[in-house]
C-alpha cells in the first residue's frame, strides 16, 4: 500500500529523517513509534504531502506522492497532532466544508458525512460549536475528517496526547474498528499504546528505522536473552557443574546469600519453556535444592527505553550502532 525508500529529510545542517525505508501494507494497523523527536511527524507530513523531502521516493496505491500528487492524497486521510478544526463551526458545518474542499461528490456528500459521524460517534453533538467541545471530541471530529473521501489509509499523528484515560481508552477503541476496514498509521511515543492497538510496528530512532515487524516478532528479536535468578542449597563449584553444561546456558555466577544459601544468576539464550525445565533438571540431577527460580526477560520496552536513552555519535553526528537493530535499511541506490 505505501512504499518509503530511502526517505531523507535535511533542515540545514540537521538531519530530520535519515534515509528511512519501509513498507506498509494493506489491512493492518501500525504502530510508527519513536521517541520525541525521532522524526516521526517531519515522515508523517512527507507521506501526506505537507512536506517535500531532500531525497529518496514515497508511493502510496502506487502513485508517487511528488511527482503525482493528486491521485496519492486522495488515497490518504491525516489527522496532523493537532486537529485542523474550526473552532467557530459546528461540528456539521465543518464536515461538511471539508467533504466540499476534498471535492467529495453531492450526491455522496450527505452518506459520507453521516458515515463519518456514525463511526467516530460525533453525530449526538453534530450541531454543537466545535470550541465547546471536549479534547477528546475534537479528537474525534478530526478522525472524522479524516475519513472523508474515503481514503484507503488513515494516518493519525500522536492521537492521544492530551486526552484523560477514559478519552485514550475510546480513541483507541475506535482506531481498532478503522482497522477493520481500512490501513492506518498510528504515531506515538507510547509503547503500551502500540502494543495494545497495532499489529505492526515501525520503530524510528533519530530519524532512522530502527526495526520493523509484529510487537511479538520484535519482542523474540531484541529481548531474547533471559536472566535466571535462583537460591539454592550449594557450593559454587556445584552449582558451575550442573549448569554450564546446560544448552542455551551462556554464563553463570554466584555469590554468598543470606543463612547459608548461594545466590546465582544464569544468563542463556531464550528457549522458551524448555529453558526452565533444562535448569531445573540440571540442579535436581545433582541433588542441589532450589529454594528459589525467578525468570526475568528483556521486554520491547525495555529495548524502547534504550533507544530514548542513547546518547548521539559525536563524530557521525547521530545515535551509536548497534550490532543487529538495523533492520531493512539499505544503501543508496
Amino acid at each position: 500500500m505505501i512504499e518509503v525508500s530511502h526517505l531523507t529529510k535535511r533542515y540545514g545542517d540537521r538531519t530530520a529523517v535519515e534515509d528511512l525505508t519501509f513498507t506498509v501494507e494493506k489491512g493492518f494497523v501500525y504502530g510508527f513509534l519513536g521517541p520525541n523527536g525521532a522524526g516521526k511527524t517531519t515522515t508523517m507530513n512527507i507521506l501526506t504531502g505537507c512536506l517535500a523531502a531532500t531525497e529518496g521516493q514515497v508511493t502510496i496505491g502506487g502513485y508517487d506522492i511528488f511527482d503525482q500528487p493528486i491521485q496519492a492524497k486522495r488515497l490518504v486521510g491525516y489527522l496532523p497532532e493537532q486537529p485542523p478544526v474550526y473552532m467557530g463551526m459546528t461540528v456539521e458545518e465543518y464536515l461538511s466544508f471539508v467533504a466540499r474542499a476534498k471535492g467529495v461528490p453531492l450526491r455522496e456528500l450527505e452518506g459520507q458525512l453521516a458515515e463519518a459521524q456514525r463511526v467516530t460517534g460525533v453525530a449526538d453533538v453534530a450541531g454543537r460549536l466545535i470550541r465547546n467541545l471536549s479534547k477528546g471530541y475534537r479528537q474525534r471530529v478530526g478522525i472524522a475528517q479524516a475519513l472523508l473521501g474515503q481514503p484507503q489509509v488513515i494516518i493519525l499523528d500522536e492521537p492521544t496526547v492530551g486526552l484523560d484515560p477514559l478519552q485514550i481508552v475510546e480513541i483507541r477503541q475506535l482506531i481498532r474498528r478503522l482497522g477493520r476496514e481500512r490501513t492506518v498509521i498510528l504515531s506515538s511515543h507510547i509503547l503500551s499504546e502500540v502494543q495494545t492497538v497495532c499489529d505492526r510496528v515501525i520503530m524510528v530512532h533519530r530519524g532512522r528505522l530502527v526495526a520493523q515487524g509484529t510487537p511479538g516478532d520484535l519482542e523474540r528479536q531484541f529481548a531474547g536473552k533471559v536472566t535466571y535468578r535462583l537460591s539454592v542449597k550449594a557450593a559454587p563449584g556445584e552449582v558451575h557443574q550442573a549448569l554450564e553444561p546446560v544448552d542455551g546456558v551462556t554464563a553463570v555466577t554466584t555469590a554468598p546469600g543470606a543463612d547459608g544459601r548461594l545466590e546465582v544468576e544464569v544468563s542463556a539464550s531464550d528457549k522458551g519453556p524448555a529453558m526452565d525445565e533444562r535448569i531445573s533438571f540440571a540442579l535436581s540431577d545433582m541433588r542441589i535444592p532450589v529454594l528459589r527460580l525467578e525468570r526475568e526477560q528483556a521486554s520491547l520496552e525495555d529495548v524502547f527505553l534504550a533507544l530514548a536513552q542513547e546518547k548521539p555519535d559525536p563524530e557521525k553526528g547521530g545515535p551509536k550502532a548497534r550490532r543487529g537493530w538495523r533492520m531493512g535499511r539499505g544503501g543508496r541506490a
